[in-house]
């Protein structure tokens, strides 16, 4: 097998990302390759609004105008190809864009769209299948904004067997552009799953930019050189095992452990991990200290994908006000609970006697007394808060009440009111989620390079695997997802219970946490395999699920990933919806893992001694 090194370099973890990261990369990562990623879930929505007010936007012209402007003429002289879902509700404005820079600065470049993502097109043949969301089962709603098929690596390929430089997508998964860059450059067949699951979890690593590299690690101050943090780049090879580090002489950190956060990040059971290419099992997974700044990689399996692609889909539903008012002093607290008592109060009067319904929903939150936290809050009692209150109507104009009367608090009520932060608040359209699925064969890609265009056919089906062959692969079934004990923490010793001490889990792991719409994961690594025991006895998925009851109206789901030393939780409706539908100051879950980390183990007191 050839010891070639396919080096990767992960530009973009969403649409606003550092402007630092592209010159850094192609100055001193030594990249063939740069992947840029900007699509969450909701942004699609975003996106497609702005479309509606120019046909000629709809993409991520950060892209265009941050990240590409001042390196493009190294890029194409280097031969450094660039692979990009930038393009959003508009892949082809986006390529247009890049072309006229590439014109403007003299360089010859070969630029491919894949488009075919966005279903909107198709909304009749999707209501009559009446379909449901894949979350809480409900039917799709009347008036959609976008409608957008995860598409996976495929695609990416064809476009770079034509030659193409760059290439810019629509809605496709974020870990695919790494993928197809590797299938390309090592000609990986489409069913050699666990080569697949091996790019695609390189792929999941770099997704986010930093975040494997010491950003949101849980021991954020050993990390150094904050404002010039590295920006991951993978150093891959034809066996599917592959090194992450970051260009040298940048901050960050890369360890296992800030490897390992990342692995779990926003994924459900590490063992079905499901993409458009391949299923993947990440749940043997072994990360290796090779040198300092450099965590190799192996041990991802994978098995044959779904016939269907994951569509995410969004709709408006009604409007939202988000009040922030600042409080000092003594009581701070029962001062911002009666100011929201009283605009209520006083707008609901203003609303009747104009012929408005009353609030469709209010949400309230004081912010410095620990209100995620719910029964958990260790502050007695704070002398500086931030009233966060969140009212929704059906109608838009319903909303200037409260816009307009907030402000007169600032002379009418409490003593101590220090700011209305950002000015008066302005009704804004809540955005909800609503995924589905869809059959592949419906969807085809389109490709378009300088010009010419063409429907793609789709990626080669898996030839029929032996028997024998799937006996050999103990650690993946497609059909359970079952591992055997080996693989798994049955095995683990029990606790002994003499001479515990009671210490925070922070003390024995690290954790990181994410979205999933209205999910929320929760990775927890053990920072030695020694406290195994103690977490897979004392952090059960109802022990998670008590600690969490205040904000969690699912169940949660514990699941093994031994190679890491690890348990992976799945929280359903945890965020009240998730995103910009969720009316919390944590839409996204980012602070689950921290709140987590708080709560007390006990193990014995021998073993906090190394």
């Amino acid at each position: 097998m050839s010891d070639r090194v396919v080096r990767i370099g992960g530009a973009s973890g969403f649409w606003g990302d550092s402007a630092i990261a592209t010159p850094q990369l192609v100055h001193a990562g030594q990249v063939d390759y740069l992947t840029f990623d900007y699509l969450a879930e909701l942004t699609m929505s975003i996106l497609s609004r702005n479309r509606a007010k120019n046909p000629a936007s709809g993409y991520a012209d950060d892209f265009v105008e941050v990240a590409m402007r001042g390196v493009l003429r190294e890029v194409a002289a280097r031969g450094i190809k660039v692979l990009s879902n930038a393009g959003g509700m508009n892949p082809r404005a986006c390529g247009d864009a890049l072309r006229k820079l590439a014109a403007e600065q003299g360089v010859a470049l070969k630029v491919a769209v894949v488009e075919g993502d966005d279903l909107m097109p198709r909304l009749g043949a999707i209501r009559d299948a009446n379909v449901r969301d894949l979350h809480d089962g409900r039917a799709l709603p009347a008036r959609l904004l976008s409608a957008n098929a995860y598409f996976g690596a495929w695609p990416i390929v064809q476009a770079l067997a034509q030659g193409a430089q760059v290439v810019i997508t629509g809605r496709c998964v974020d870990s695919a552009l790494p993928l197809a860059a590797l299938i390309h450059e090592f000609g990986w067949a489409m069913h050699e799953h666990d080569l697949l699951a091996a790019g695609s979890l390189a792929g999941h690593l770099i997704e986010c930019g930093p975040q494997a590299t010491g950003g949101l690690f849980t021991d954020w101050e050993q990390v150094p050189g904050w404002e010039n943090i590295g920006y991951p780049v993978l150093e891959c090879h034809a066996d599917g095992s592959f090194v992450i580090t970051k260009p040298e002489g940048t901050g960050g950190l890369v360890t296992p452990a800030t490897v390992a956060e990342q692995m779990l990040y926003e994924i459900g059971d590490p063992r079905a991990y499901l993409l458009p290419d391949v299923t993947c099992d990440f749940s043997g997974v072994r990360l290796t200290q090779a040198a300092a700044q450099r965590v190799h990689v192996q041990g991802a399996c994978g098995g044959a994908p779904s016939d269907q692609y994951k569509v995410s889909a969004t709709h408006a539903d009604a409007w939202r006000c988000v009040i922030n008012v600042t409080f000092v002093g003594g009581r701070a607290e029962a001062k911002a609970e009666r100011t929201a008592q009283a605009v209520l109060a006083r707008t609901r009067q203003m609303m009747r006697a104009s012929g408005f319904a009353d609030y469709r929903r209010v949400y309230q939150e004081v912010i410095g007394t620990e209100a995620l936290y719910g029964p958990h809050s260790r502050v007695p009692r704070a002398r500086e808060v931030i009233l966060r209150l969140v009212v929704e109507h059906e109608d838009a104009k319903a909303l200037e009440f409260i816009s307009n009367e907030i402000a007169s608090a600032g002379v009418s009520w409490a003593p101590g009111l220090a700011s209305l932060g950002g000015g008066r608040p302005r009704a804004i359209p809540i955005v909800r989620l609503f995924s589905f699925m869809w059959p592949k064969r419906e969807v085809p890609a389109t490709l378009a390079i300088d010009g010419g265009e063409s429907i793609l056919a789709a990626a080669p089906a898996a030839p029929a695997t032996p028997a024998s062959a799937l006996a050999a692969r103990p650690r993946f079934d497609t059909t359970t997802s079952a591992l055997p004990a080996r693989s798994s923490y049955a095995d683990l010793p029990p606790l002994g219970q003499s001479d515990l001490v009671e210490v925070p889990l922070e003390r024995i792991a690290h954790g990181r946490s994410g979205d999933k719409g209205d999910s929320v994961n929760i990775g927890i690594i053990a920072r030695d395999p020694k406290w195994l025991p103690v977490l897979r006895e004392q952090l059960s998925a109802e022990r998670v699920h008590a600690y969490f009851a205040h904000l969690v109206k699912g169940p949660v789901q514990r699941f093994d990933v031994p190679g890491i030393h690890a348990f992976n939780f799945l929280l359903l409706a945890a965020l009240d919806g998730g995103g910009m539908a969720s009316p919390r100051s944590d839409p996204l879950g980012k602070g689950f893992a921290q709140m987590l980390l708080d709560i007390s183990v006990q193990v014995p007191r021998a073993s906090l001694v190394d």
